[in-house]
């Protein structure tokens, strides 16, 4: 059991981990932010804040969205929500990843930030233990409109460009890569590792809430 809980854990964060590198690529590459990047710069310009902490204050208004539509909160989800954005600040204030000057290795770096990103999606929903807040959005709009991952996934990032767009993002030719391909990058992933993601059973908060209350009523009698 504890085996079990540490290697879903390590599965969890590692691919938060990812998900952060792949999005600093992305940013690095230097030839358009990704739209959720564009639509947290917009935010972090607004409210002065770090994209770090304006994408985890995105990831809560879009948690409160899938809880509206149904989707359930998982610890994972809550970790996806503030780690992704500590992560993102802690490896851009350290400049692990260097800024490209080169149109040839940004659009490489590009193409490595969406299948880096990709394979991390694939990772912490695995994890099991609820989606993130943007992919949780994917998997209920997947469930509530029957469309592929590849459809509903492109048009939440377009949509996610457009505002951060209007908001003041900076958009390059790397934010149309990152708005056509995560989309596909995603489904290819899971056909890889013969991933259903509308068939993954996570493990929720109140899963864990009722466990315990139910442990403690058993010990109390």
């Amino acid at each position: 059991m504890i085996k079990k809980i540490i290697s879903t854990m390590v599965r969890l964060f590692f691919g938060l981990f990812l998900y952060a590198f792949g999005l600093v690529l992305a940013i690095n590459s230097n030839i358009g932010l990704s739209p959720w990047d564009v639509f947290g710069q917009g935010i972090s310009k607004t409210l002065n804040i770090t994209m770090g902490h304006a994408t985890i204050s995105v990831g809560f208004v879009i948690i409160l969205i899938n809880f509206m539509l149904g989707e359930r909160i998982g610890w994972g989800t809550i970790f996806n929500m503030i780690f992704i954005g500590e992560f993102m600040d802690i490896l851009m204030f350290n400049r692990i990843i260097p800024v490209s000057t080169n149109i040839v290795i940004s659009v490489i770096m590009m193409f490595c930030g969406v299948m880096v990103i990709a394979l991390a999606t694939f990772l912490y929903i695995g994890a099991e233990l609820g989606a993130g807040p943007r992919d949780g959005l994917m998997v209920a709009l997947t469930r509530k409109t029957n469309k592929s991952v590849r459809v509903v996934r492109s048009i939440i990032e377009i949509s996610a460009l457009v505002v951060g767009y209007l908001l003041g993002g900076f958009v390059g030719i790397g934010t149309l890569i990152m708005a056509f391909s995560v989309g596909h990058a995603v489904q290819f992933i899971f056909k890889v590792f013969k991933f259903d993601v509308s068939k993954v059973k996570h493990r929720y908060i109140l899963d864990d809430i009722l466990f315990v209350k139910n442990s403690l009523y058993q010990i109390n009698e």
